[in-house]
């Protein structure tokens, strides 16, 4: 068998990245391209995981928005996240779903519950449930109301969930730490132990303090400062 006959490509599609294998009789080479990944890279000169900067560009491409905007804060800003362009992709989710995962992962033991307040962070709960169970991992979810139901049970707090659950409160995009905080005052309320507080992207204008102030850990898969945005001093 000559050489042209001993090559093998593979190409294998993963949303916008391509992964090239060229294996060779005698030789074996690796050709990883990505081509979000590699433009990002050329542009900043920043290592990252490579999810973490396919999801970076997906962002950067569906989500991110400049112009004169008021934040559900209150805050005026001259940029706007709309998360939900990304949470409601599907590889979007599938990147958001495995990176949370990955860092309650690194973190320890999972909890007993995952969500935070509806519906912002409905769909990030619905991800990291579904990658949990691709993994093999056991977890629940839930669903928090800013206004109790107005039927029925009546109650703020959706899902199967127990008094004493450990949980880890999500959201898209954490600015001063707002809705998280209320999402921890119904769960407190429940029964409930907030272990921590992750989000996709904080926009470092406060959110971090607030949570440390309250003894809460916060974590987020990106900051504004992976696009090149310097946070309001």
């Amino acid at each position: 068998m000559n050489r042209t006959e001993n090559m093998l490509f593979l190409f294998v599609s993963f949303g916008p990245a391509a992964v090239l294998l060229e294996v060779l009789s005698k030789n074996v080479t690796i050709m990883y391209y990505c081509c979000f990944q590699k433009r990002f890279l050329e542009e900043n000169h920043q290592a990252m995981n490579p999810s973490d900067t396919i999801l970076l560009q997906l962002i950067r491409e569906k989500s991110l928005k400049f112009g004169d905007f008021t934040l559900a804060s209150g805050k005026k800003a001259t940029y706007y996240l709309d998360g939900k362009q990304v949470t409601l992709d599907a590889f979007g989710a599938k990147l958001i779903g495995e990176g949370i995962l990955h860092l309650m992962l690194r973190n320890g033991k999972l909890p007993d519950l995952v969500g935070g307040m509806s519906i912002g962070a409905d769909p990030i709960t619905a991800a990291v449930l579904t990658m949990a169970a691709v993994n093999g991992h056991a977890l629940r979810g839930c669903m928090i109301r800013k206004e109790p139901k107005g039927h029925g049970t009546k109650k703020y707090i959706e899902g199967p969930v127990q008094p004493g659950d450990r949980i880890i409160v999500l959201e898209d995009v954490v600015t001063t730490g707002g809705s998280s905080l209320l999402a921890m005052e119904r769960l407190e309320e429940a029964g409930i132990v907030v272990d921590g507080v992750i989000a996709v992207i904080d926009r470092m204008e406060g959110g971090a303090e607030t949570f440390r102030q309250k003894g809460c850990r916060f974590q987020s898969l990106l900051t504004i400062r992976d696009f090149g945005i310097e946070p309001p001093k």
